[in-house]
């Protein structure tokens, strides 16, 4: 079997990468970066460039599904201009690989689209599973709806389609962990706000897995890509202190001053979504990391 990936250097791709080599499963890549083209056996790169509509379509050939992880990262400041990089890197780079899929004549039985749990409104109460009709309305809100729009493109194609809505992604060396534990580490670390605002994480392997199990049982529909149990910031908080052996001896950080500090991408320390894994879980898929503790041991210790 042989899968196209968008976004197969980032911090996700790359660990699914490594799950479809372990299950002999070849990858066609696409990258802006010539540097980055590699023609291994089962790792081969194409060039793309999503701004002027150039894409090399020999990226499709033998391809039978497509993971779709490409996004510009949401962790930078938000001016305007990036914001529209933010919506486009994920819109316009969908929307080019449905037109070359159309002009070419390649039949692509299966697409896994990357989306994210951003798209439920804040609150300290709903539990919110994948048919929850509700839409944020802050700018997260707007772009995951909009994407999803798109990918929905793919069904016109004759492709069956997947949307795994991603949480907060737990890694070691990249994504919000080693930035949540950087002023613990110094002692300086503290909740945001009260603290109450629940955050549905999940560890990057398990994230991968998640693709992968959709992808081999071609599960159609949305899929939250959370762990089982989320915890408040709080708890998050408090828990990594404890794994890495620090004391929390600060007052929580008020709203306003994060709000100074990274304009309205503070949101994302601020948002509440308790979201839940059952539906992934009745398709019987197992999770390695349910708990926050030995999520956070693994990665840190």
């Amino acid at each position: 079997m042989t899968v196209l990936i968008t976004g197969a250097t980032g911090l996700i791709g790359q660990e699914i990468v490594k799950q479809c080599h372990a299950q002999e499963i070849t990858v066609h890549y696409l990258t802006t970066s010539k540097s980055k083209l590699s023609t291994e056996a089962n790792y081969k790169g194409f060039y793309w460039n999503p701004n002027t509509n150039e894409i090399d379509h020999n990226c499709f050939k033998g391809v039978s599904a497509i993971i779709n992880l490409v996004g510009a990262s949401i962790s930078k400041r938000w001016t305007d201009s990036y914001k529209k990089e933010i919506l486009e890197s994920r819109t316009k780079t969908t929307k080019l690989l449905q037109d070359t899929i159309i002009k070419h004549n390649y039949k692509i039985e299966f697409v896994v689209s990357a989306s994210a749990i951003g798209v439920y409104p804040t609150s300290l109460t709903n539990y919110y599973e994948e048919d929850t009709k509700q839409v944020s309305d802050t700018f997260l809100g707007t772009v995951v709806e909009q994407w999803e729009r798109v990918v929905d493109g793919f069904k016109t194609l004759g492709s069956k389609v997947a949307k795994v809505r991603i949480g907060l992604v737990l890694a070691k060396d990249g994504g919000a962990l080693p930035e949540i534990v950087k002023p613990i580490k110094f002692g300086a670390g503290a909740a945001f706000g009260d603290g109450k605002q629940w955050q549905s994480w999940i560890h990057v392997q398990d994230l991968a897995s998640i693709f992968m199990y959709v992808l081999q049982y071609q599960l159609e529909g949305i899929y939250n890509g959370v762990a089982p149990n989320a915890v408040t910031n709080k708890e998050l908080t408090k828990a990594a202190a404890s794994v890495l052996q620090r004391p929390l001896i600060l007052p929580n950080i008020p709203r306003f001053v994060m709000k100074l500090a990274l304009g309205e991408m503070h949101i994302l320390l601020f948002e509440s979504q308790r979201v839940s894994s059952q539906k992934i879980e009745d398709k019987g898929f197992d999770f390695t990391y349910a708990n926050l503790r030995p999520a956070l041991e693994d990665l840190l210790v």
